[in-house]
């Protein structure tokens, strides 16, 4: 499975998950398989609120899920549409999240979960505190 991270700046898999997915600076994206990690500049980190392009942010990289700590319901939505499954960070790191992900699971977020801008309260791995 490729599982794509928000994150500010590439630490591998002790990399910090970044509080917004669409104005996070980089993307990491492991293979749980392969343990290939690869990193990724966001393609549309510089968009107006609620304009997220999350397929452009993602570069045209295949992945089958995201796992952030917030996101707005439009790119939500988007990813969604193209059959990604987006899941709400439960730890602070990307390996914290895998881990979590893999034992228990990690909540699906809906768009009941989502935030209404990324300006405020969007800190590392905490997401918009819902």
């Amino acid at each position: 499975m490729k599982i794509c991270f928000p994150v500010v700046e590439d630490q591998g898999l002790e990399s910090e998950v970044y509080g917004h997915f669409g104005s996070a600076p980089l993307f990491i994206v492991v293979n749980t398989e392969t343990k290939e990690i690869k990193a990724l500049n966001n393609g549309d980190e510089h968009h107006e609120h609620g304009a997220c392009q999350p397929l452009k942010a993602l570069g045209g990289q295949d992945v089958d899920a995201i796992v952030v700590g917030g996101i707005g319901g439009g790119a939500l939505m988007g990813l969604n549409r193209a059959g990604l499954v987006v899941y709400q960070a439960q730890g602070l790191t990307i390996s914290d999240n895998i881990t979590c992900l893999i034992q228990a699971g990690l909540p699906v977020l809906t768009p009941a979960q989502t935030c209404g801008g990324h300006a405020h309260g969007h800190g590392h791995g905490g997401g918009c505190h819902h």
